[in-house]
Order: C-alpha cells, then structure tokens, then sequence
C-alpha cells in the first residue's frame, strides 16, 4: 500500500472521489508496493482501486483508456525507498570519491525498478526469485544489468558479495522467458580481462537473442584510491588487445548471430588510439549512455546537420566568437567539428579548450566528470568571447551544480562570461556555435 500525496483535480481518479492523503491498497484485487505494480495494473479500461481513508476502506472504480494515467502522485517516483548496492565492487567510483561533495553522489543504487524506469544498471544482488518471476509477469524489459564476469568465484570476489556468483542465474532465466537484456562489463586490469573476458564473450553470447547488447568499459580510476584495491589502468597496447579481442569475437556473432553483440566503449580507442568505428558498427547505438558511440554519434549528427546549415544561420553575416569547455577525451572531436564549421561559416571563431582534470586525476577524462573548480583555475584570465559552451553532462539533472558545488552562475562571475550548456546532439551542439536557438 502507497500514500497518495497529490490529486490532479481534472483527472479520473478525482472526478471518482479519491482524494490526497488516501491509501491505494490494491488495483483490481492486486496489492500495490511500487511503481512497477502501479502501472503493470493500472493497464486496463476499467480499474477498480481499493482505498482507505483515516483507516476506513472503501473502493472507486475508474473508467479509461488502457494506457490513460488516472491523475495520482506519490510521496516518490519510485512509491518506495530506492534500494540501495550492498555490494563492495572493486572498482567502484563511489568509493573513490572524496569527502565533502554533494551529499547524494554518495547513494549506491542497485535497483530493479530504475533499470527500467530510467536505464540505470544493477547487479541482481538485491534480488530474489519472486522478484525475476515478477519481470517474468510483467514482462519488463530491457533489463540492464552490470555483469562484469561470468566466473561465478571471480564475481564474488570483485563484487565482494557471497551472492553475486549465484544470481548469474537469473540471466538464464530471464533470458527464457523471452526478457530482453543489455549487459556491462568494467573491466579491470589483471583480474577480469584476457582469458576471463573471453569466458565471459563466450558465456553471454550463449543467451543471444535475448542479450542484445554488451559494453566493455575500463575501470574509472580517481586519485583517491587509498586503502581500496590495487587497480591500475590500461596501457595504449592494452587497450588496442582489449578491442582486438573484443572485435574479433565480435565479429564470429555478427556471421553466426546475425548481431555483433559486443562493443567496447570510446574511451578504449582514445586511450589504445585506434580510430573509431563508422557508425554503421554501432547498429541502433544500444549502449550509448555507457560510452558505446557516443562520439561517433555526434559526428554523424552533426555532419548530418550541417546540410541543412542555412536554417540555422541569421540573415546577417556572423561575426562570432566562441569557446568550447571539455575533456581530453572529448577535445579532438570538438575540434574537428570546430574546424568543419569555421570552414563554412566566415566570421565565426570556436576555441576549444581542453580542460585537465586535476580534482580526480588524469585518469579521468571524461567532460561529465571535470568540476567548475578546475575550469576556473584553467581558463582564469582567458578572453573566452562571447560565450563559452560547456556539455550539460557537467551539470546535475537539475542543471545547477557541477560537481564540486559551484553554480553555472559562479563560474560565469569568475570567467567574465555568459555560459550555455550543450546536450551531445549534433544539433543543438551546432547551433550553440552559431548561438541561435537549436530549431529541435
């Protein structure tokens, strides 16, 4: 049973008599606990809600589209505390954060429900068989899940949790029941990579078609690393072994399979300094929030844009100058497409500054982790121009911190300039170049 906190006046379950303050007990005899079991039962024309009010039970029955929401708010999105990791990952980046930063980067999630709701991947430690047989029911898919090994033993070890080998079960049986499933691997150093990431490729290409997709991701590795285990990063030829090998079996599902399956993450080929992809290797771009793609994706969305250049630039002549704010990783393709651009827009200048990241260390390279703290320090005293353009990954959801606290505001007082936040889309990119307004 969840408390219902707010009541949209004008919706069905209103117009019914439910009322803020009410409990919703069950959907047509179906007991409620979280959002899961809200919108699974709410799927129908016609729903019965069993309530209480001030402990007294009653009933309403609505009538609507099966799809139709019935105007309900609760006391969280998720109607129930998140569930929280009780693992000891090796190689978690939580852990390796410093003190005092906002208080909510330190919240380990390992929920179900926000795999679904919002993409986020989770280990299955936390859950049960009634809770594989209630995604079976449900029938909710993708599922994604932080696999990292198929060596039951070595799972338990890097994750330090006496069940992590024995959930590896749940893959299978998800898999039969026709449940899609998006798979990541963080590889680390000595311990899961070579002959065990092979096991591994192996292993999980045996569930295809229902695992769709894996990512292969190096380990995140900050500065603060004290008194956890000893890991150490991937050397150039390393990396180029990792995608190698990576490719190769690859490779054998694309001829076998019909899907390649595996794909490494853009940060191995920056660090190996193999050439990315074309975009044709990254299918529908299926595991692209972990890195899969991403600047691929860019480059395409922007060169597919640039053909229709003239909708976005003003009758007048430009005469503009911008800077561009990002990480390592990131810094070569924006200057390729800076470069793309100026070329055919006479009148428009783009720097594009490479930010080093001195708060958690050069092993970190991507934009969404650099702090305003350390774009102050770097592009203190620098003539930035009109405007400086920073990645909206930098920021939280809310866009108005970075990480280290300090407002888009503070950092535009500190720099002397007007700041503007890109999301990493071809277009609004490119029109926050030409400064007009992204036309999508």
């Amino acid at each position: 049973m969840v408390r219902i906190t707010e009541i949209d006046p004008r919706g069905r379950a209103a117009r019914a008599g439910v009322k803020a303050g009410d409990t919703l007990i069950a959907i047509n005899g179906n007991p409620i606990v979280d959002v899961l079991d809200y919108r699974f039962y709410l799927a129908e024309s016609t729903v019965e809600l069993s309530l209480s009010r001030e402990e007294l039970p009653f009933s309403v029955t609505v009538h609507k589209g099966i799809y139709d929401d019935i105007g309900l708010e609760f006391e969280t999105p998720l109607m129930d505390k998140k569930q929280c990791c009780a693992n000891r990952c090796i190689f978690c980046f939580i852990d390796q954060l410093p003190k005092g930063l906002r208080s909510s980067l330190y919240f380990k999630d390992d929920d179900s429900r926000l795999s679904f709701l919002h993409g986020n991947y989770i280990t299955l430690t936390n859950m049960k068989e009634a809770d594989i047989d209630r995604i079976i029911k449900m029938h909710i898919s993708p599922v994604n899940v932080s696999i990292h090994t198929t060596n039951p033993a070595l799972r338990c070890d890097m994750m330090k949790n006496r069940r992590a080998g024995e959930v590896l079960s749940y893959l299978n049986k998800m898999a039969k029941a026709g449940i899609r499933l998006c798979g990541q691997i963080v590889l680390c150093r000595g311990v899961n990579d070579g002959a065990e990431l092979q096991r591994s490729l192996e292993d999980l290409a045996k569930l295809h078609p229902a695992m769709s997709s894996v990512s292969i991701v190096p380990a995140g590795l900050t500065r603060f690393r004290e008194g956890l285990f000893p890991l150490t990063p991937f050397t150039k030829e390393e990396c180029r072994a990792v995608i190698a090998q990576v490719n190769a079996f690859g490779d054998q599902c694309e001829r076998e399979l019909g899907s390649r399956i595996f794909c490494c993450s853009d940060e191995f080929y920056l660090k190996g300094e193999v050439p990315l992809p074309e975009e044709s290797y990254y299918g529908d771009y299926e595991q692209i929030e972990n890195g899969v793609g991403m600047l691929r994706s860019l480059m395409a969305e922007f060169g597919r844009e640039l053909e229709f250049l003239e909708d976005y630039l003003p009758g007048a002549p430009l005469c503009r100058r911008v800077s561009l704010a990002t990480g390592k990783a990131a810094a070569p393709t924006m200057r390729l497409l800076a470069k793309t651009l100026q070329s055919r827009v006479p009148g428009l200048t783009v720097d594009i500054f490479e930010i080093q990241n001195h708060f958690f260390g050069p092993e970190i390279t991507v934009a969404g982790l650099l702090t305003g703290h350390d774009m102050a320090e770097q592009l203190a005293g620098t003539d930035l121009g009109d405007e400086l353009l920073i990645p909206a990954t930098m920021l939280r959801a809310e866009g108005d911190l970075f990480l280290c606290g300090m407002t888009p505001q503070e950092l535009s007082a500190r720099l002397s300039v007007s700041i503007r936040p890109t999301k990493g889309e071809g277009a609004e990119l490119l029109a926050a170049m030409l400064g007009v307004k992204c036309p999508y």
